[in-house]
């Protein structure tokens, strides 16, 4: 069996820069990822909360504004770098070329190194598909070509970067809010509107530190649309697309609508008097359209559903989806653009 063993290294040195004109007025954490590329804006909040920037000789918060002509400092930290070794994990490929893989991920695969899922995650698995272009791409995030996530437990569409240019590109895209994540999911009663709109502000549960809650105020800005494809057995089938992507989006809009996803244990999901039960919450990432890193021409992806989702399905008397939407009209009007708050960065949960 493989593992990964933290070596701790020194300190990396010194770095510093001067704002160029381009990112004057920016959130210094963004800013300085978009200087190092090869680091995330997360991982430069957590070196400036911890005192490893300095701009202008001032310590400072992550959401401080820069100028140009700004100077920063970076004191890059110690920090445990994990040896990744290629490992063959399952996972569907529907699409490559030299950019980018598309992928089916199967219920139950972590995406990336956490604590917990040291080993067997995607990230081993892409390793051991491509050693060459995966490898060039680790850095100390350990999620090389990773632009988005899904939850182990939720299944379906997910694209891949092959390159830092892909990477950079589609991280892009995904924070102006180009892409287009639609997922379907079953949940526990009966939607009556056939469609509907939640709205909300997402945070840390006050209590359970491991769920996400609706909050009145301090959290994050959250968007979900759904439609109803069907009802059977006391359960709903959602054809769902989020315009954000907070931590737990679509498990925390529909628990919040009293129809937690069947199997979400975590928002509510047990639905004792249904006729079937499910290991895991029965969610699914359907359809994913992006704009190609290196032409810029928009592609759509769909995801098939995994076999424990059909048979969901079909012992709940739900329509049986496969990769092709329903023939239906779109869920978003065409001329409906979402509001200026649903533009910026992912949590590192997309759901």
């Amino acid at each position: 069996m493989s593992e990964s063993h933290p070596s701790p290294t020194g300190p990396q040195g010194v770095a510093t820069v001067v704002i160029p004109p381009e990112l004057s007025r920016l959130r210094i954490d963004l800013s300085l990822a978009r200087l190092f590329p090869e680091h995330s804006r997360g991982y430069f909040q957590q070196c400036i909360r911890t005192g490893n920037v300095w701009l202008n000789g001032q310590h400072v918060q992550p959401k401080t504004p820069v100028a140009a002509g700004d100077t920063v400092r970076i004191q890059w930290p110690r920090r445990e770098i994990y040896d990744l070794v290629p490992q063959e994990v399952a996972f569907e490929v529907l699409a490559e070329d030299q950019d980018v893989i598309v992928i089916n991920k199967p219920p139950g695969l972590v995406v990336h190194p956490a604590e917990g899922s040291r080993e067997g995650t995607l990230v081993h698995g892409l390793l051991h598909y491509d050693l060459k272009s995966f490898r060039e791409m680790i850095d100390s995030t350990m999620r090389p070509g990773i632009v988005h996530r899904l939850d182990k437990d939720t299944s379906g569409a997910m694209v891949i970067a092959r390159n830092m240019f892909a990477r950079q590109r589609l991280k892009e895209a995904f924070k102006e809010r180009l892409t287009e994540k639609t997922y379907i999911a079953i949940v526990l009663g009966e939607v009556g509107a056939q469609t509907g709109t939640v709205e909300t502000q997402i945070g840390r549960h006050p209590v359970l530190r491991t769920k996400m809650a609706v909050v009145e105020e301090g959290g994050k800005y959250a968007l979900t649309k759904y439609r109803v494809l069907g009802i059977g057995q006391g359960c709903t089938l959602l054809e769902v697309r989020i315009f954000t992507g907070r931590t737990h989006q679509i498990r925390v809009h529909v628990s919040h609508l009293h129809h937690p996803i069947l199997g979400d244990h975590l928002y509510g999901g047990r639905g004792r008097d249904i006729p079937i039960q499910v290991p895991r919450q029965m969610l699914h990432a359907w359809k994913l359209v992006f704009p190609h890193p290196r032409t810029g021409i928009m592609r759509q992806y769909m995801a098939p559903p995994p076999p424990d989702f059909k048979l969901a399905l079909h012992e709940l008397g739900l329509p049986i989806l496969n990769g092709t939407p329903l023939a239906m009209d779109p869920i978003i009007p065409p001329d409906w653009h979402p509001p200026d708050e649903c533009l910026g960065e992912d949590e590192d949960d997309e759901l």
